[in-house]
């Protein structure tokens, strides 16, 4: 019974594709209201509006509500809410009448709201940015509709019911069923984990496998093709996909990486130090003072002030930042955490073809076996490349072109696309290294018409084709063929041979064991020659601490002719025989002293970028090509090109919308330029809160009062993290960014614990300047003589202003010296934004005393004098940092 489109609409996925599997395709074609020559446009929008685009949404998107509310939720903010309630509980609601007051509860809460509202901003802005930087990168299929000829058109539009020709290369866009299938091998591994090839059909199966994924003659989106051609009709599209379903199920939030972990890491030491130190300061004070309520606020805003809160907002506004800086450097982020590796990666691994070349291959010469031009290699050459269905690649577009321009001179090339009709063909694959097409002529003759790499074509032929005759393939005339291609190798030319036998096999049982006891026609000789940017892009690299080593297919005198035009080391080559029999431990050694591999597999690619990992390296591999896709998936980072396979593209994280070493370069500093920032952030904090509380504690010990209201303490807090939103726009010293950068959490303790007490010391210098000579002339009298409780207060108000200034230039001027290894200023500048907001800060903190509101708050104004004291103070702290700085620059070799 035929099941109406409609019916089809309301099955499920399964039910659906059992169908699919067990009908014959004219009855399937019926139910889903298509034919072989393609949907109509009528019913492409009648299937459209029934089965729904071709879109998944990877993971659940969270609604902008939701988004708004994660904003807030992190142990930091969530640390703050938990003090603003606490304050809130203790100054108001618990508070006599008359004394109730809710300024610490606003502020720190104003303090979660800044960082919450930034990070939601950012989050959006990035997610924003992502998303129409992924939109640029279009995946495409070729599909053939209404009776037209096939087009590519983006997989979005695929709709059920769509006919799509599928190649090597290509990722399968839909659930389909196979309608007809020439050596059609696929991988599954975005939807089973395994990587093995499964080879897929076209007959109809009695039942579905019970694990459905290994039906013979159905494939699923996500799934990739290796090898083969295929024509398919679309079954099921978007959510309804087996991949879609998987996708919808999936809640777990993708694998951290280092960076992310050594953040994490990083906000639990804050975290625990916090915990540690606010109880030993709420002893002290109780204990020293005897005011338990007052000791525990200032004990809840010291709390406040080692909270680093705008960490997670940081981290997203630099990396938001990273990838579109990057973007206008024509690099594509599909991930953003990706960033950090892009600057982390010190050996790039990539293959000759479009990076180092020119990626324009011209066909220079096609010759007979002897090294004569002969018209009867182009002829087979175009007939070869102009029927295959596979992946037409640049040779073949170089064959056919070439074709187009001679045929006006030569009639033997004049015809060739009507006077023959294609009957069969065995698809190129990364093991034969060639490809064969049968045609047959209008006299009925049938030939196989092979092609490909010259060592894998010498072994099928038995055969040369010498003028009119066909002699044995043997002794002397095997030499002058082999020194032939020889000499146009050396001169960095790729070349191919062509081979043909006349009447093969019975049509439809073609196959590779037809590819035997065939005449070497001659061969095909292209130039790909080295881009002048090549080289320079190289050294440039090199410049960056970025190795480049070549992994490629080509054979090892094309690849050593090159290399030596752009000067790459060639004195020593490793070929992909000799990775082969290599142990591991071997190769280990080898993949650090040799920087060009040739006549490599994929798997022998991918096995090279393991090994250089495992050594330690952090390796990138900029790749195009259905054979670099496991190599791309074993590096750290998968690059790839606008134009490349789908394949390639999947594999990547990072896309060049130009095939070029020099976007690279840039996408490199940019990554180099995120990272530096984010731990500029993460170090400033760190040690400014060791140093702050190493203060208080000193304070608290020795002063009869406390050195600061804890109302102070979470307005300087507030002050300096306005500050440090423009720490994710800072300029980024050159020297910097000439050495990769690895996460590396292990300095930051001992940073914290170096940096951090400089400005304790100054901190107690300032308490001593305070305590006995600025407070007394104000006020009159040293603390200890004071009985007037009006003057005590205003003893303490003048105290508590001259640290709160020094306070907030010291903590806002150490951003300008830990944010570079130079003298700041003078040396390396920040940021026009860093540098504004810094003097805001200052100049808000100064002023504060003499307004109203901080008299309101405590606070007295200071005598000019004290700025003088100030001066000093602050130049002395400068001077002790660059010490300590450079000691630890010494021990560590970097400040960051």
């Amino acid at each position: 019974m035929i099941m109406k489109t409609k019916d089809m609409s309301e099955l499920d996925v399964r039910a659906r594709l059992e169908y699919a599997a067990q009908n014959s395709v004219d009855d399937l074609l019926l139910s889903l209201h298509t034919t072989k020559e393609g949907i109509s446009e009528t019913d492409f929008l009648e299937n459209r509006e029934l089965f729904g685009d071709n879109q998944i949404d990877i993971g659940k998107k969270k609604n902008p509500f939701i988004k708004f509310i994660m904003s807030f939720i992190n142990p930091f903010t969530l640390i703050l809410i938990g003090l603003a309630l606490v304050s809130f509980t203790v100054d108001f609601v618990l508070a006599p009448v008359g004394e109730k007051d809710l300024t610490t509860a606003l502020i720190i809460m104003v303090m979660v709201t800044i960082s919450g509202l930034l990070e939601f901003i950012q989050e959006s802005r990035s997610t924003n940015a992502a998303d129409a930087l992924t939109a640029m990168v279009k995946v495409t299929t070729l599909v053939k509709r209404n009776h037209k000829p096939a087009e590519e058109i983006d997989v979005g539009n695929v709709v059920v019911g769509d006919i799509i020709y599928l190649s090597a290369g290509d990722m399968i866009p839909a659930d389909v069923r196979i309608i007809e299938a020439k050596d059609l091998f696929i991988t599954q591994a975005a939807l089973t984990g395994e990587s093995e090839h499964i080879e897929k059909l076209a007959d109809s199966v009695s039942k579905l496998d019970e694990q459905i994924t290994t039906t013979e003659n159905l494939a699923f989106m996500g799934s990739d093709v290796i090898s083969g051609s295929a024509k398919v009709v679309v079954i099921a599209v978007g959510g309804d996909t087996i991949f879609g379903s998987i996708s919808a199920s999936v809640t777990e939030e993708p694998e951290k990486t280092s960076f992310e972990i050594g953040v994490d890491s990083v906000s639990m030491l804050l975290i625990r130090f916090m915990l540690v130190m606010v109880p030993i300061v709420l002893f002290i004070n109780g204990f020293t003072k005897g005011d338990w309520p007052e000791a525990f606020m200032f004990g809840l805003s010291v709390a406040v002030g080692l909270t680093p809160e705008m960490l997670p907002m940081i981290v997203t506004t630099s990396l938001a930042k990273g990838a579109q800086a990057m973007s206008k450097e024509k690099t594509i982020v599909k991930n953003l955490s990706a960033i950090q590796n892009i600057g982390s990666m010190d050996i790039l691994c990539t293959d000759k073809t479009g990076t180092l070349t020119q990626d324009e291959i011209i066909l220079e010469y096609h010759l007979d076996v002897f090294g004569n031009e002969n018209d009867q290699v182009l002829k087979h050459a175009f007939l070869n490349s102009y029927f295959q269905t596979g992946l037409k690649n640049l040779l073949d577009k170089s064959i056919i072109n070439r074709t187009r321009e001679l045929k006006a001179e030569h009639d033997s090339l004049k015809g060739l696309d009507v006077n023959y009709v294609k009957v069969d063909e065995v698809p190129f694959d990364f093991e034969r290294r060639r490809m064969s097409v049968v045609v047959e002529d209008q006299n009925n003759k049938t030939q196989m018409i092979t092609k490909g790499a010259v060592e894998e074509m010498l072994k099928i032929c038995e055969f040369v084709q010498t003028g009119d005759t066909v002699v044995k393939l043997e002794g002397q005339v095997s030499k002058e063929i082999l020194a032939t291609v020889d000499d146009l190798n050396k001169r960095g030319m790729r070349v191919i041979a062509v081979a043909q036998k006349t009447n093969p096999s019975p049509v439809g049982q073609f196959g590779v064991k037809d590819e035997n006891e065939m005449v070497l026609i001659g061969y095909l000789a292209f130039l790909d020659p080295p881009k002048e940017s090549a080289r320079p892009a190289i050294n440039s690299l090199l410049e960056l601490g970025v190795e480049t080593k070549v992994l490629t297919g080509d054979n090892d005198i094309v690849t050593k002719a090159i290399c030596d035009m752009i000067k790459i080391p060639t004195e020593v080559m490793v070929l992909g025989d000799d990775v082969e029999n290599m142990s591991d431990d071997e190769l280990s050694k080898i993949v650090e002293e040799v920087n060009v591999f040739a006549k490599l597999s994929p798997m022998q690619k991918a096995r090279v970028v393991t090994m250089l990992r495992s050594n330690g390296h952090t390796v990138g591999f900029l790749g195009d090509g259905i054979n670099d896709a496991p190599a791309m998936k074993a590096a750290d980072i998968g690059i790839s090109v606008d134009n490349a396979v789908d394949i390639a593209k999947e594999s990547s994280e990072v896309i060049l919308l130009e095939k070029d070493l020099g976007v690279l370069e840039k996408a490199i500093i940019e990554g180099r330029k995120t990272y530096a920032n984010m731990i500029k952030y993460i170090k400033m904090t760190a040690s400014s809160n060791f140093g702050n509380v190493f203060s208080v504690l000193v304070a608290s010990a020795f002063l009869p009062f406390l050195p600061m209201q804890s109302l102070h303490l979470i307005l300087l807090n507030l002050i300096y993290d306005i500050t440090c939103i423009a720490i994710p726009w800072d300029n980024v010293d050159r020297d910097y960014l000439l050495k990769p950068r690895k996460w590396d959490a292990t300095s930051i303790k001992d940073f914290m614990l170096i940096i951090g007490p400089t400005s304790s010391v100054f901190d107690i210098t300032t308490y001593l300047l305070m305590f006995f000579v600025i407070a007394p002339q104000v006020v009159g009298a040293q603390f200890i003589h004071l009985t007037d409780p009006v003057q005590i207060l205003h003893f303490i108000a003048v105290f508590q202003a001259g640290w709160f200034i020094e306070s907030m230039v010291s903590q806002t001027l150490v951003i300008h010296m830990i944010r570079t290894e130079k003298v700041p200023f003078f040396q390396s500048t920040a940021s026009a934004v860093l540098s504004l907001l810094s003097f805001i800060s200052i100049s808000i903190a100064i002023i504060i005393p003499y307004t109203p509101f901080g008299a309101s708050i405590g606070m007295s104004g200071l005598p000019i004098y004290y700025y003088f004291w100030l001066l000093l103070t602050i130049i002395g702290y400068m001077l002790l940092v660059t010490v300590a700085k450079n000691f630890f620059i010494k021990k560590y070799g970097e400040l960051l």
